[in-house]
């Protein structure tokens, strides 16, 4: 098993990691007959002995798979089991769930629609496999019924991965929750009883490498009444390079941004302007960033309200500049979500808050930048030095290399999804934005830099495709929509 995370997991981070394994070539069949097998064996503990009846309340998404993958098993094993499927089961979502159910539909008595709390009452066990990490704040019909039919009836229940409804009033209250690789961050001991956690099968690279589950963090419009793409973003750079804040502000764009605003020198502001029309350019000061700024930078990135500001590409080494880049940083720093990249990295906080919290703060320094802001790291030591910056900082660390680094000074991941071909000038630019758009759109800082430096990798491979080593930034640039199209097609199709 791979090494236990430090935190318990969101479930998209979960989801991330399955669809990781997939990748890395186990399937997901295999993932569903290891959590099934694992809730039965669960189960054992709290039945008498074969052939004992236990009740398994199951959906028609994937923990209703793993529900009817462990009444298959004791099914096997002499016990009596009975299944309650909420719906048809022309409905089951996956194959991995159809072939679990399947295999049982004609050896145990089962039912199609939301149980009756008498039905349940006389069971020596409920096994509630409803919604697992797939639920949201709220239960909605026939889920609703189903865990009011469960609690009424009083049964002892053995709840897969997170009791239905955790966090709803009206959700069911497990006695035991067989946990799958991770506690959940969405867990409320309130509701989930005694808890264990068992191993399906997982590899540690499913983990510790990024791959196409990272896609599963990224935030689409939740439905009709999302207005959709809502996430207003400011870059402040430029100066001596124009180039730098506008490759930034237009891969936030393409990577979801509703609005990208530059803030640039007035020297700069009309070549970045002049680098598309899609952009909002707020020209600042003269021909570069100077303390006397700061007051107009604020105030104008206040009067936008981004959900993220990126600060520092193309803005230039000047004294000055660097002392209008720190100030800047230390008035913004917990107030909104920040990428700190280039030449304002030098300006970053001793300390700069929980990196978890709703305002992180994230660092992109290439290798040259690391060492001089963080320290000259040892040969075999990357890994080492990048969570300890991230620590002794307390902020997300995105370490631009072979591989790129992201930790969060708990945790440490690996991206390795890129070409030797993107080592070209405004690659890194291009890896801020897209990470400015992922935190403006509500993604966690750790997540967020996972699946931007995957997500960015992927576009140069694309890129590459057709460019080889002769790709500039603008051919990363065009290929982000259609790295996201691609992993968002992948991670709704389960890898």
């Amino acid at each position: 098993m791979w090494a236990a995370s430090p935190r318990p997991l969101a479930s998209a981070e979960m989801l991330a990691i399955e669809l990781n394994a997939v990748a890395l070539g186990v399937p997901i069949d295999a993932l569903m007959e290891n959590a099934g097998r694992a809730v039965a064996e669960e189960a054992t503990h709290h039945l008498p002995a074969p052939p004992s009846r236990v009740a398994v309340v199951a959906s028609t998404g994937n923990n209703g798979g793993d529900g009817t993958c462990a009444a298959h098993y004791l099914h096997q094993w002499g016990y009596s089991p009975e299944v309650w499927l909420l719906r048809p089961p022309l409905e089951i979502r996956s194959r991995a769930a159809r072939r679990c159910f399947e295999r049982l539909e004609h050896k145990v008595p089962v039912h199609v629609g939301v149980p009756r709390t008498e039905e349940l009452a006389s069971m020596p066990l409920v096994i509630d496999a409803l919604l697992g990490t797939g639920q949201t704040d709220r239960l909605r019909p026939p889920i609703r019924e189903a865990a009011r039919a469960i609690r009424a009836s009083r049964a002892p229940v053995l709840a897969i991965d997170l009791p239905t409804g955790s966090r709803d009033p009206e959700g069911v209250r497990a006695t035991w929750t067989v946990t799958l690789t991770a506690v959940k961050q969405e867990m409320d001991p309130a509701s989930a009883g005694d808890v264990v956690v068992r191993d399906i099968g997982i590899p540690e690279d499913a983990w510790r490498r990024t791959g196409p589950g990272e896609f599963a963090f990224y935030r689409t419009p939740a439905g009709k009444n999302d207005r959709g793409r809502s996430a207003r973003v400011v870059v402040v750079g430029g100066g001596p390079y124009a180039g730098a804040p506008a490759l930034a502000a237009m891969a936030a764009l393409r990577a979801g941004a509703e609005r990208a605003t530059v803030l640039a020198p007035r020297g700069a502001a009309e070549l970045v302007q002049g680098f598309s029309p899609n952009l909002v350019v707020r020209p600042v000061g003269s021909e570069r960033f100077r303390p006397g700024d700061v007051a107009e930078i604020l105030g104008t990135v206040r009067a936008a309200t981004p959900a993220a500001v990126a600060v520092g590409m193309g803005a230039g080494a000047d004294p000055e500049t660097l002392a209008a880049l720190g100030e800047l940083v230390r008035e913004l720093a917990g107030a909104v979500p920040l990428v700190v990249d280039a030449d304002a990295l030098g300006a970053l906080p001793p300390t700069a808050g929980p990196p978890g919290g709703p305002a992180p703060l994230v660092a992109t320094p290439n290798a040259g930048e690391f060492a001089r802001v963080f320290g000259e790291v040892p040969s075999e030591g990357r890994r080492e030095a990048v969570l300890a910056a991230a620590r002794e900082r307390r902020l997300v660390v995105v370490a631009k290399g072979e591989p790129d680094l992201i930790s969060d000074g708990q945790s440490i991941a690996e991206n390795h999804h890129h070409t030797p071909a993107m080592t070209v000038a405004g690659s890194g630019d291009l890896l801020a934005g897209v990470l400015t758009s992922v935190l403006g759109s509500g993604v966690l800082a750790f997540a967020g830099g996972r699946l931007a430096t995957y997500w960015v990798g992927e576009a140069g491979l694309l890129a590459a495709a057709r460019r080889s080593y002769g790709l500039v930034a603008t051919d990363i640039l065009e290929e982000i929509p259609a790295a996201l199209a691609g992993g968002l097609g992948r991670a709704q199709r389960g890898g």
